[in-house]
């Protein structure tokens, strides 16, 4: 059975993608930062706990120690996120508002969190068969877009969310040269409604976790080192 850890899977897009892929027969690790809140959503999904807080190093050590124990790990899925540009439902920490400390918390989740899980979990990813890692980035992380005039991504005035998801890209891209044995993407779910974006969101979880889970699923022949939407192919 395919064992599946998604960070950030108490709620929102880690919630939907947790509860699709504990019924296509996934053995799926729900990391939370609140245990508490991660036990009852496992507990909902017919899924397992692990407390997970991706800016911590104890956290995440002691979490590999519980998903080893448990037989070891296929799919990674680095979920978690946030949006710290986002007040009242609005993006109000533009270029000239946004300062080191906010680019700094903003990565410290985004960035630096994937990379701290990715290679804590690297052991046990690499004995699996057939090993995959999907990195939850956003539209807004395509330079293509923020650069073209006219399109939702050019209007948008936050810099540390965006510059973030583009810096996933690049680790995205980068660990999947390094480790061409494994299926390692980037996927963009759409412009969501969850609480990441405070619920301003124009798609359902439901909507947005479909290319997470089909990324989780890609075959040992499938895309690696790729940024990909629900249409595919994702411009850079």
């Amino acid at each position: 059975m395919t064992a599946t850890l998604i960070t950030g899977a108490n709620k929102g897009l880690g919630f939907e993608t947790a509860r699709r892929l504990v019924a296509a027969g996934h053995t799926v690790y729900v990391g939370s930062r609140d245990a508490e809140r991660g036990r009852r959503a496992a507990e909902r999904l017919g899924a397992r706990a692990v407390q997970l807080d991706v800016t911590d190093d104890a956290s995440v050590v002691a979490a590999v120690k519980v998903v080893e124990a448990g037989g070891g790990l296929d799919v990674l899925i680095n979920n978690a996120g946030i949006q710290a540009e986002m007040r009242d439902g609005r993006v109000e920490v533009g270029a000239a508002e946004v300062t080191a400390d906010v680019m700094r918390e903003t990565f410290e989740t985004n960035v630096f969190g994937t990379v701290r899980v990715t290679r804590a979990f690297l052991p046990l990813l690499r004995r699996s068969a057939s090993p995959v890692v999907v990195n939850v980035s956003s539209g807004l992380a395509s330079l293509t877009l923020m650069a073209t005039p006219g399109t939702p991504a050019y209007a948008y005035p936050g810099v540390a969310y965006a510059a973030s998801k583009t810096a996933l890209n690049m680790v995205t891209l980068q660990y999947a040269k390094a480790f061409p044995e494994m299926r390692i993407n980037a996927v963009e779910p759409g412009f969501t409604s969850t609480d990441l974006n405070q619920g301003t969101g124009v798609q359902t979880v439901e909507q947005g976790a479909e290319i997470i889970v089909r990324m989780a699923q890609p075959g040992p022949d499938g895309p690696t080192g790729g940024y990909f939407g629900a249409d595919g192919a994702f411009p850079w």
